[in-house]
C-alpha cells in the first residue's frame, strides 16, 4: 500500500516486509525481508517488523503463534492480535512530508489486572550482512542502527552503510521506552579455509517492559531499567514513533527536534576537566530539574544541577570516577538522558595496565608455554599486550622497571614468537597453525613486535641489538605484504589485504631508508605501493571492504587510512563507510564502530574498535574532515571504557591494569541475555558449541583480554599525543580531545586531555604545532597556536 509516498507490504500476518521512501533515490526496503532470509537459510519470521514477545503474568508467548486481523484502508494499516484476553495493535498512518506514524498499543478489557513482565517489540530494520560480494549491497542496502534510549525520547539512527544517500530515523512520541535489544543470526564458515567466510544480521526489539529472563541479565546495570507493565482492567497503554528520512548526524537531531525531542550536547568522556552541557534553547527553557546520577560504594549518588544552568548551558566537575547518567526532566514531566564517563587519569590507567600485563600476564621460563603472555592463541592479535607494553615505555619515562618490562617482550619474541608463528624460527616460513593453513594477517602484529623492538634503546636489550629487530621486522612484513613469497593461494590473496600495519608501515619504512636496508626498503615499499594503488583502483566497487567477513570494517578503516596517507583521492570514498560505522548516542558506550560477531550484538571491540577509531582519526586529519575527527574521538571513548576499573554499571568488574575484550551494549543481547552490557572475553562463548569450542577448546579461561593491546598502541600514537581544534560551518571553535578553558579576546586557551600531548593540530589549515605542554593558546586572527 502507498501511504503519501512511503510504500509498505506486509505478510499474511501484518508484518512489515517491506518499507520504502519515494524520496529515496536507491528505494532500499528499511526492514529485513524474509525473501533474504529464505535464500541464506534463516529461520527468523517471528521477527519480522511489527511481531513480538510478551510475559504475561510469567507467562511467556511470541505473537507469531497467534492469529492476527488485518484492516486496511487507502490511508491506514492496522494489525491486531489477541493473547490471553489482552490485545495488541500495530497502527500504521502517513503524516505530512513523508513521515510515517506507527502506533503500538496494548488494552486489557478484562476485569482483572495483568502484569506484563516483558514486552519487547521487534522493529527489524535493514541490518544485514549480505552474503554477497557484490559490497555496493551491502553499503546500500543495509544499515547500522545507532540507539539512543530514554524514557519519554528514544530515537534510533539507521545509518546507510555508504553515507552517500538518506538514513533512516525513529523517533518515539508516546509512550515509555526501557531499552532496545538485538538477536543475531549469522554464519561463520572460518574452519573451512574459505574467505569471505561470516555473514549475518541483527533483528532489533524496543522493550517495553522487563526485557530479561528471570535470573538471566545484568545486574549491576543501574542505569537501565527492566520495570514490569501493570495494567489495570480496562486499562490501554500506547507508543507511538515516527520515521522518516534525514541526511547527517546534523539533521537527525534537527529532525528529532521537529518531533518535540531536545537536543542535548556533551562531553562522552572527561578527564580532569569540566562537563559541559548544552540544550537547544527551546528546551532548556522547559527544563524542569537536571540530576547528575553516580553509583557509590554506598548506593547511588545524586547531584541536582539546575541551579548552574545558564541560558542554555550547565559545567561542572564530575564527582566519582566511572559512568555519570544524566536525567533531565522537563515541565511536562517527560525525561530525557545522556551517559558519559569520568576518567581521572588516563596515564594512570595505561599505567597500571603495562604494570599489570608484566606481572600477571608474562609466563617467564618456567611457565606452562615459558616466556608467553598469557592467554595464548595462535592468532595474531593476542601479541597486542606485548606492542603495548613496548610503545607505552618508548613514550613514558615514569613507567616503573621499564626496561625489566621491555627484557620481557624482547624475551617473548625471540624464544616464543618467533619459535611459534615460523618453522624452526625461520621466518622465511610460516607455521600453518590452523591445521593446512597459516594466516597471512597474523604476521602484521608479529612485523610490529619486532619493529617497536627495534625503536627501543639498546640499552634496555639483551639479546640482539635494535638493527637486528628492525631486519627481522622487514623480512616479516615483506612476507606480509608481497604475494611472490607465498605458494598458496589463500596466503597469496590475503596478502592483499589491508590490516592494522597501516599504523606504522611509514614508520617501518622511513627506518629501512634511514638504516640504508634499501633492498629491503625496496621491496617493502614496491608491494606496499602496489596495494595501495590496487585498493585505490577497487574503490569504485568497495573491494577492500571485504576481507574474512562480506563486509568489515577491518577491510574500509585501513583502507581510508592507508589511501589517505598516500594522498589518494579514493580515500574519501572509504573515509565514507568509516563515517557510517561508528555510532553517535546519547550513551557513549553506544558510539562504538558498529561490529557485532564477537558478541553476537551490537558491541565495542576494543582491538578492532580502537583499529578503527585510529583510521577514522589518520583519515579526517588527512582529509581535513572534522566529522571523522570527532566520530574517531567518539569511539576511543569506548574503547578506553574496556580498561576501566572505576567502571559500575557491568558485571564484569575490573581491577586496576586488568581488562576485557568486549562489551555487549545492547540489553538485552537476546543470544546471550548474561552479557547483555556486561564486559567479557570471548572464551565465554565456548559453553555454546559451535565454532566457538574449536576456537576456544580450554572453554572459558576466565582470560577477557587474549586480543588486546594493539589498539592502545594506536591511542598512544593518536589521541596519547594529539588535539584538534577546527573552525566549523557558523564560525565556531571546538577542540577534540581537550576543552578550551577560557577565551579572552581573540585568543583561545586549550588545555588537552592527552595522556602525553605533543601535538597541537589546527585541522582547517593543517597545521601542527608541536608542545609537551597540557594548556598552550590559539590566536583565532592568526589562526595560530602559542605557548
Amino acid at each position: 500500500m502507498e501511504l503519501n509516498g512511503i510504500t509498505i507490504n506486509c505478510n499474511n500476518r501484518g508484518a512489515l516486509t517491506q518499507l520504502k521512501w519515494g524520496n529515496d533515490a536507491t528505494q532500499m526496503n528499511w526492514v529485513i525481508d524474509p525473501a533474504y532470509l529464505a535464500e541464506v537459510g534463516y529461520q527468523d519470521d517471528d521477527k519480522l517488523f511489527g511481531e513480538f514477545t510478551v510475559a504475561i503474568d510469567g507467562q511467556s508467548y511470541q505473537s507469531i503463534d497467534f492469529p492476527t486481523q488485518i484492516d486496511q484502508t487507502a490511508d491506514q494499516l492496522t494489525v491486531t492480535t489477541t493473547i490471553q484476553d489482552l490485545v495488541f495493535k500495530s497502527h500504521y498512518t502517513a503524516a505530512p512530508n513523508q513521515v510515517l506514524n506507527w502506533q503500538f498499543s496494548v488494552s486489557n478489557p478484562s476485569q482483572r489486572p495483568v502484569t506484563l513482565t516483558n514486552l519487547g517489540v521487534w522493529t527489524s530494520l535493514a541490518y544485514v550482512m549480505y552474503r554477497d560480494k557484490n559490497v555496493r549491497r551491502n553499503a546500500q542496502e543495509s544499515a547500522a542502527v545507532f540507539p539512543s534510549i530514554s524514557k519519554n525520547y528514544t530515537k534510533l539512527a539507521v545509518m546507510r552503510r555508504d553515507d552517500e544517500h538518506k538514513n533512516l530515523g525513529l523517533y518515539q512520541t508516546a509512550g515509555e521506552v526501557l531499552s532496545v535489544g538485538t538477536y543475531c543470526e549469522y554464519n561463520n564458515r572460518f574452519f573451512e579455509n574459505v574467505s569471505p567466510s561470516l555473514d549475518g544480521m541483527l533483528f532489533h526489539q524496543l522493550i517495553l517492559a522487563g526485557g530479561y529472563p528471570a535470573d538471566n541479565g545484568p545486574k549491576h546495570d543501574w542505569i537501565y531499567p527492566q520495570t514490569v507493565l501493570n495494567l489495570a482492567a480496562g486499562e490501554t497503554r500506547q507508543w507511538a514513533f515516527n520515521a522518516c528520512l534525514f541526511n547527517d548526524q546534523a539533521d537527525f537531531y534537527q529532525t528529532g527536534a521537529t518531533f518535540g525531542h531536545p537536543e542535548i550536547h556533551f562531553a562522552p568522556m572527561v578527564s580532569n576537566g569540566a562537563q559541559q552541557l548544552s540544550l537547544d534553547a527551546e528546551s532548556a527553557q522547559k527544563v524542569a530539574s537536571i540530576c547528575d546520577v553516580t553509583m557509590t560504594a554506598a548506593g547511588l549518588k545524586k547531584r541536582e544541577l539546575k541551579s548552574l544552568l545558564t541560558d542554555t548551558t550547565v559545567t561542572y566537575q564530575p564527582e566519582g570516577e566511572g559512568e555519570h547518567q544524566v536525567i533531565v526532566t522537563f515541565d511536562d514531566g517527560t525525561q530525557d538522558m545522556l551517559v558519559y564517563n569520568y576518567l581521572a587519569s588516563i596515564r594512570r590507567l595505561l599505567q597500571d595496565r603495562v604494570d599489570y600485563v608484566s606481572q600477571h600476564s608474562y609466563s617467564g621460563a618456567t611457565g606452562q608455554h615459558p616466556y608467553a603472555f598469557e592467554p595464548v592463541s595462535n592468532q595474531g592479535e593476542s601479541l597486542g599486550k606485548m606492542t603495548f607494553v613496548l610503545q607505552a615505555c618508548l613514550l613514558d619515562p615514569d613507567i616503573d622497571q621499564g626496561a625489566e618490562k621491555i627484557q620481557q617482550v624482547e624475551l617473548s619474541a625471540v624464544h616464543y614468537v618467533k619459535n611459534k608463528w615460523f618453522i624452526d624460527g625461520d621466518l622465511s616460513r610460516p607455521a600453518k597453525l590452523y591445521g593446512d593453513f597459516y594466516r597471512v594477517m597474523d604476521l602484521e602484529y608479529i612485523g610490529h613486535l619486532f619493529f617497536l623492538l627495534s625503536q627501543s634503546d639498546a640499552q634496555y636489550l639483551k639479546l640482539n641489538k635494535p638493527a637486528t629487530y628492525l631486519k627481522w621486522a622487514a623480512k616479516i612484513c615483506d612476507l606480509r605484504v608481497n604475494p611472490a613469497l607465498h605458494d598458496n593461494v589463500r596466503a597469496k590473496e590475503e596478502t592483499q589485504m589491508l590490516g592494522q600495519f597501516f599504523l606504522y608501515i611509514n614508520d617501518l619504512l622511513s627506518a629501512l631508508k634511514a638504516a640504508d636496508l634499501t633492498k629491503e626498503y625496496q621491496e617493502i615499499s614496491t608491494s606496499w605501493q602496489n596495494m595501495i594503488t590496487s585498493v585505490a583502483a577497487g574503490a569504485d566497487k568497495l573491494t577492500a571492504a571485504v576481507t574474512e567477513h562480506f563486509y568489515d570494517n577491518a577491510g574500509f578503516g585501513p583502507a581510508a587510512a592507508a589511501l589517505a596517507q598516500a594522498e589518494q583521492p579514493a580515500a574519501q570514498v572509504y573515509g565514507n563507510l568509516l563515517q557510517a560505522n561508528i555510532g553517535f548516542s546519547n550513551d557513549f558506550r553506544a558510539q562504538s564502530p558498529d561490529r557485532w560477531w564477537e558478541a553476537l550484538s551490537y558491541m565495542i571491540h576494543s582491538l578492532w574498535g580502537g583499529v578503527t577509531a585510529a583510521a577514522a582519526l589518520i583519515t579526517g586529519h588527512r582529509l581535513g574532515d572534522a566529522h571523522l575527527v570527532e566520530a574517531a574521538y567518539r569511539a576511543t571513548v569506548g574503547v578506553l571504557y574496556m580498561y576501566d576499573s572505576n567502571a559500575t554499571a557491568t558485571d564484569r568488574q575490573l581491577q586496576p591494569g586488568e581488562a576485557a575484550s568486549t562489551y555487549s551494549i545492547a540489553g538485552p543481547n537476546l543470544n546471550r541475555p548474561d552479557l547483555s552490557r556486561n564486559r567479557f572475553g570471548q572464551s565465554v562463548f565456548a559453553a555454546d558449541g559451535g565454532i566457538f569450542s574449536r576456537l576456544f577448546p580450554d572453554g572459558y579461561t576466565g582470560e577477557d583480554d587474549w586480543d588486546m593491546g594493539e589498539e592502545l598502541v594506536a591511542y598512544l600514537n593518536g589521541f596519547g599525543q594529539q588535539t584538534y581544534i577546527y573552525q566549523d560551518e557558523t564560525d565556531g571553535y571546538h577542540v577534540v580531545n581537550g576543552e578550551v578553558t577560557d577565551q579572552t579576546g581573540h585568543v583561545l586557551t586549550i588545555r588537552s586531555t592527552a595522556p602525553y600531548p605533543s601535538q597541537y593540530i589546527d585541522l582547517n589549515h593543517q597545521t601542527v604545532f608541536h608542545s609537551p605542554e597540557v594548556v598552550v593558546h590559539y590566536d583565532v586572527t592568526t589562526d595560530t597556536f602559542m605557548a
